[in-house]
């Protein structure tokens, strides 16, 4: 009897091992065990065992780590098929599942002494509106019944989406059953814990990349042992090993942070539907700007499209107006980070003691350093990206690999000493701000303020208990924020993504500005919003101005169609990468020869 081990390794294949004669009770399906590798002692996975074997010289199974199973037969299922259809090693998908002390052999793990848990004062089903009623339904009669269904609840913002998620997670415990709920942004779980623990208390797990090796190990544990019966957090919530799973939802399903960009490169909303489909359990898919794909699928038969078209209590949502910015720039005669307008009415919220949100989604201070006389703009030389100045460090920094340059005095390639900062970022902006409205409290948050653990948290909290009178964000803040005291939100420039040379780019423009508008309106007070754009007659911002998804989906489903992208289409890309680039260029070669080959297949 042989051992069939996975190794979270790129090489697509499995490896026999003996079973020494002391280990054949202990070596069973899914427990980990420590195995020779090469030079090296590594942790592998037991997912499978073969009578024979056709290799010589077989290595020994130098011992078994676990007393029970660390992966059940539907994890095993799982990652299986994420090896498969995501094009990584069985070994490499069983390890993106497991927290990171798991992955290093290790059976317990001390915690260090964090902050002291916050106790939430206990909460109970709300009364429903109509529509919310007509919205649960349906997931309730798929829960009752464990039918494998796919929800797109499309609900404007403020429409109440949380409550239906709520109320279905309820009625499956009261089933015995487990759930799971994503949402994009570790920015968003503070806020998410505090509903979901308000509601269901010692029940809820939250797992999220922030939390200590330990804190994860725990979470993880409490999951698999069942005392967790709710869990949340980003995409890699999705793996937790919950007892008896039932229900998945992925809150914001749009956003592209549920696709991970590195091996393996799954997607989180495809993932759930499948680990559902694994255990016979709905899939709830929510949001008020639904991805194309999604709404395809939707308008197809593929998904049941739920919708909530009105707002709780009726409230109204808010006027948006654009600022053209051109014509800013033609009146003050000079580039400007605030419209006259912009600056109006943060004076006015500020003044009534309300809260003003202003959305900018790059960080930094200036955007790129180039030279005014031969144009050579500063760029990662790992990367090839442009390098973003930040204050705070006094450095040049690339926003994929971090690598940090200083500033130079004089162009490296023309050798002046005309380099000079252009563009807008939020540091940039914080600090226009201060000069602006020197009374105002201000608070940023993007990535480089929220570096240190537990600063998402504070941040919001302090917004919250109106500490802060104005914070400027990114995409952090473009979603899932419900402040009542809020009256203004402000993009500072809507062009960033519009941009992007990416087949989504109006898709993701849209995106951004509907959920970033609908960030305002959620008390009673009257609120409005204004975009800046140098592109105001851009269909994306429009239809953002107006709410109006139908619109923006009719329009960009059949650019979509005309040039062959997704939905319609499935894009795939492959990467190569090797010591010498003519190795690599010439293996991309090879295969775009083969791949030309295939019928149905288009090679660029």
């Amino acid at each position: 009897m042989f051992a069939e081990i996975a190794v979270g390794l790129p090489i697509d294949k499995t490896f026999h091992y003996s079973i020494p004669a002391r280990l054949e009770t202990q070596a069973t399906v899914g427990k980990r065990v420590w195995v020779p590798f090469g030079p090296k002692r590594v942790v592998g996975y037991i997912v499978g065992f073969a009578q024979v074997s056709d290799i010589t010289g077989i290595k020994d199974i130098e011992g078994v780590i676990d007393d029970e199973p660390v992966l059940g037969e539907e994890m095993l299922a799982l990652t299986r098929w994420i090896s498969g259809y995501y094009f990584c090693s069985w070994g490499e998908a069983i390890e993106n599942a497991l927290p990171a002390g798991i992955r290093k052999g290790r059976t317990e793990m001390l915690q260090r002494k964090g902050r002291e848990e916050k106790i939430y004062e206990p909460s109970f089903d709300l009364k429903l509106v109509s529509q919310q009623k007509d919205a649960l339904q349906p997931i309730l009669e798929a829960l009752e019944k464990s039918l494998h269904e796919t929800f797109l609840l499309f609900g404007i913002t403020a429409s109440g989406k949380t409550e239906v998620y709520l109320q279905a997670i309820s009625f499956a415990l009261k089933q015995g059953k487990s759930s799971i709920v994503l949402v994009p942004e570790i920015s968003l779980t503070p806020q998410a814990t505090e509903r979901f623990k308000s509601r269901f208390g010692d029940q809820v797990s939250v797992i999220h990349s922030r939390l200590s090796e330990g804190m994860r190990f725990r979470e993880w544990q409490r999951a698999k042992e069942g005392s967790a019966r709710v869990v949340i957090g980003p995409r890699s919530a999705l793996f937790a090993p919950v007892k008896n799973p039932g229900l998945f939802i992925l809150d914001e399903e749009h956003e592209t942070s549920y696709k991970q960009e590195d091996s393996p490169r799954y997607h989180a909303r495809d993932v759930a539907i499948k680990r559902a489909g694994l255990n016979n359990a709905p899939v709830i898919l929510g949001s008020a700007t639904p991805s194309m794909e999604s709404y395809y699928n939707a308008v197809q038969g593929n998904y049941k499209l739920i919708r909530l078209t009105e707002r709780i209590l009726k409230r109204q949502l808010p006027k948006v107006r654009i600022v053209d910015m051109k014509r800013e720039i033609s009146r003050r005669k000079k580039v400007v980070a605030f419209s006259l307008l912009l600056q109006e009415e943060i004076n006015k919220a500020i003044t009534k003691k309300k809260q003003v949100i202003l959305f900018l989604n790059r960080r930094g201070f200036s955007t790129h350093l180039d030279c005014k006389r031969c144009g050579f703009v500063m760029k990662c030389k790992k990367c090839e990206s442009v390098l973003v100045y930040h204050a705070d460090l006094g450095k040049l920094t690339c926003h994929y690999c971090n690598k940090k340059v200083d500033v130079p005095k004089i162009c490296p390639s023309c050798e002046s000493a005309y380099m000079k900062f252009f563009g807008l970022g939020t540091q940039k902006v914080e600090s226009e701000l201060h000069r602006i409205f020197p009374q105002a409290r201000i608070a940023r948050m993007d990535t480089d303020a929220t570096s240190r653990r537990g600063s998402h948290e504070t941040i919001l909290d302090d917004f919250r208990d109106g500490k802060t009178d104005i914070l400027i964000g990114t995409q952090m803040i473009a979603k899932g924020l419900d402040y009542p005291q809020v009256t203004l939100v402000g993009v500072v420039m809507a062009d960033t993504s519009l941009n992007v040379p990416d087949f989504r780019a109006s898709e993701r423009t849209f995106d951004l500005l509907t959920q970033v508008a609908g960030r305002a309106g959620r008390g009673d007070e009257p609120s409005g919003v204004i975009v800046q754009t140098y592109a105001p007659k851009h269909y994306a911002i429009l239809s953002a101005s107006m709410h109006d998804y139908e619109g923006f989906y009719g329009r960009e489903i059949k650019t979509r169609r005309l040039l062959g992208f997704p939905p319609y289409y499935r894009l795939t890309k492959f990467t190569f990468r090797a010591a010498k680039s003519d190795k690599a260029r010439q293996a991309a070669e090879d295969l775009a020869k083969r791949l030309r080959s295939v019928n149905g297949i288009k090679v660029v």
